[in-house]
């Protein structure tokens, strides 16, 4: 069973930065596909980024651009690097570990961290 534990998140105002982190372990990190995912208030969980083992990536249309996902499977660590943030982005944010890209996002087929909460405001 894979462990995640994100950190990074806060409030920032409109147009600000933030990089998300999320540490794992009990697995051989450099297999995994990694995800992050947001739930906002009153909305079901959405995908925002996945990077396959391989490093390909995937991001949502609504982050396209702004956000960056990336890996370092030395320190078993994945990275949401999130620009030009707006309040649309406030939501908490999960890390999602899988074994195959098909599997992320799958509650009963992927690891979830407890999340971390971002908020964009004024």
């Amino acid at each position: 069973q894979v462990q995640l534990v994100e950190s990074g998140g806060g409030l920032v105002q409109p147009g600000g930065s933030l990089t998300l982190s999320c540490a794992a372990s009990g697995t051989i990190f450099s297999m995994y596909a990694m995800g992050w995912y947001r739930q906002a208030p009153g909305k079901q969980r959405e995908f925002v980024a996945t990077i396959t083992a391989g490093g390909r990536t995937n991001y949502a249309d609504s982050v396209k651009g702004r956000f960056t996902i990336s890996r370092n499977n030395a320190k078993n660590t994945v990275y949401l690097q999130m620009n030009s943030l707006r309040p649309e982005d406030t939501a908490v944010y999960y890390c999602n570990a899988a074994t195959t890209l098909t599997m992320l996002g799958r509650d009963g087929f992927s690891s979830w961290g407890q999340g971390t909460q971002v908020t964009v405001s004024s």
